[in-house]
Order: structure tokens, then sequence, then C-alpha cells
């Protein structure tokens, strides 16, 4: 397998295809751009499917081209298919025995076809938690990577792998929660980072003031100009009378890391009482950090991975501006 392609395809919406595929018949649908083989290049099939679909947008054209010129030009005789039988929780594993086909009539809502001569079944719980977590994908059509095409051949016949209780199977679907769980984490933080990121920079200032306001405190935001070195003001009361006092700069030039002379230049009208918050999405040198640490005044640094922590940290105290800056939702997964 190693010398050769490996892909999945899905047996149709809730697996309603999975007889058909059982069978040797791999279809995909997309029944409307006729017979793929008739299209000299990808470009003309696209141009094809944005006038029989326009209702759909750039990405979903782009995406539904991409899986039937794969499906008729990028996969070869002799790669490797797998496809998912819900229903027995098992993987089936064999090889592309046909070119592309066009046929209507043997399902006319999914009427391209490949061939498949099947060679072996997989229980889905013989294989290891980061291979099931590779293979959950929605997409109709993907290629299959060399460590799971590895973990697929070494696994033994479902026959003879299927779990028995107390062998096991609670600690795998452990193993893959956690995976799964650290997946949505590293995905749903980035995407925070990149809404975070394409504030504006009086934004960027409203986001935090409406993060210190979730922590409790009465924040005013200076109007756009000069701000005399202070973007925001928090304080308990929202006065100043009250301690602590926090002055807020916030510098939103993504690919400029603040350096030690701009931290000098903020705490250089702080007095007794004073805090500072230093917000970069830049990010600082590491002259920056070592001069807050020095400075007389406490001061803490926050660059863009920072924010991101405070905002999904104070994020369900977040009142109605700062949610209209950060629209977020909950994703429950199992614990």
């Amino acid at each position: 397998m190693k010398s050769k392609d490996c892909w999945l395809v899905r047996a149709g919406d809730g697996n309603h295809l999975i007889d058909l595929f059982a069978n040797g018949h791999v279809l995909i649908g997309w029944a409307g751009v006729g017979n793929l083989s008739d299209y000299p290049s990808k470009d003309a099939l696209k141009k094809n499917y944005s006038e029989v679909h326009p209702e759909e947008p750039e990405g979903k054209v782009n995406n539904a081209v991409a899986m039937l010129w794969k499906f008729c030009r990028g996969i070869k005789l002799g790669d490797s298919i797998l496809t998912y039988d819900k229903s027995r929780r098992e993987y089936l594993l064999g090889e592309v025995a046909s070119d592309y086909r066009y046929q209507p009539k043997l399902n006319s809502d999914h009427p391209h076809e490949r061939v498949v001569k099947w060679t072996k079944k997989v229980s889905r719980d013989a294989l290891k938690p980061s291979s099931r977590n590779s293979l959950g994908s929605t997409l109709t059509l993907f290629w299959v990577n060399e460590e799971v095409q590895e973990d697929l051949l070494k696994a033994p016949e479902a026959s003879e792998s299927a779990p028995q209780p107390g062998e096991g199977v609670e600690k795998l679907e452990k193993e893959e929660f956690t995976l799964i769980k650290q997946d949505w984490m590293e995905k749903s933080t980035e995407l925070i980072k990149d809404r975070i990121a394409s504030l504006g920079e009086y934004e960027l200032q409203d986001l935090v003031a409406a993060v210190l306001r979730a922590m409790g405190f009465k924040t005013k935001v200076s109007p756009p100009g000069s701000d005399r070195g202070v973007d925001v003001f928090a304080s308990p009361d929202g006065l100043g009378l009250t301690e602590p006092r926090i002055k807020v700069e916030v510098k939103h030039k993504k690919h400029t890391s603040m350096g030690a002379q701009e931290i000098r230049k903020f705490v250089g009208g702080f007095r007794a009482g004073d805090r500072g918050l230093y917000v970069s999405s830049g990010g600082f040198s590491k002259e920056a950090r070592y001069e807050a640490d020095r400075a007389q005044f406490p001061i803490s640094l926050v660059d863009l991975d920072e924010l991101t922590e405070l905002v999904t940290q104070y994020y369900d105290t977040f009142d109605a501006e700062g949610r209209a800056l950060m629209n977020l939702v909950r994703i429950y997964l199992p614990n």
C-alpha cells in the first residue's frame, strides 16, 4: 500500500449506499454535471458545475469540483479504496478495479462509479485512536495518510478483532475522546486567534475593555485620536478613586513586536497605585519583557496567544458589546 494511494469514499449521507458499496460499486453524487469523462479540464468542470448550481458559494463549488475531479482523474487503477459501514462499525478495504464510469442507471443520484474488489474488513475498534480520529472527516472523498494505511494493513480481520466486554474497549474510547478533544481545542483556539487578528485597531481596544469588564472592572475607552498613551482605563469604580487603577495600551501591529523603548514610554507617566497592561497582537521582544519585569510599577504584557486565552476564560461573563465583537459558540464533547 505504501507504493500507491489510498482513498476513503463515504457511502452517501447516512451510509445509505453501503449495500451497493459492499457489492463493489463505489459511487459519489453531484449528478447534474453529467459524465465527468466529457470534461477536458478541471476549469471546464467548474464552469459547468457553477451553471448547474448558481446558488452555491465559491468555496462549496471548489470543494465539490475537487471531489469530482479526484474521483475521475486522481484515483488510479490499483489504488486502495476504503469505506466505512456504520451499522457494523467496520472499514472495508479494497483495490480499485476499474477506470471511472458514468452509471446513472445504477443510481441516478450517484452516477459516478468505480468498481472495487474488497480484500479486507477491519473493525473500527481495532485501529489506533489516532487513525480513527483521522478517518473521522466528513468529506465525501479524501486521501488517507501512510500511517493510517499501515495501521489498516496491520489490523486483523474484523471477525478476529471484534472486541469483547472487558477487553479494553472503554480505554480505547477514552483515548479517542482525548485525541478528538485536543484536536478541537487546538482548532478552535486558532480560529479565535484568527478572529481577534482580523479586528480593527479600535475594535481590539474594545475587546480588551470587554475582557476587563468580564473580570469585574469598569472601563473607559479612549476615543479615536490622541490617547496620551492610555487606550483603556479600568478600575473597580470606573473613576479611578479606588485601586487598582489599570492603564492599558493596545498595539495592533500583527508582524511587529514591541520593544523595551515602548515599555519605558508606557510606564513613564505612571503614579502610585497605577497598574499597567500592554496588549500587542505582534508580541514582545525579550528586551521588552525584561523591561516590564524590572519596571517600578506592576505591568503585564499580553500577546495574541494570551489574549485568546483570556477571551475564552472569561467569555461566559462577556456583556453584549463584547459578544458583538466575538460571537463564540459552546461545543460539547464527552469527558
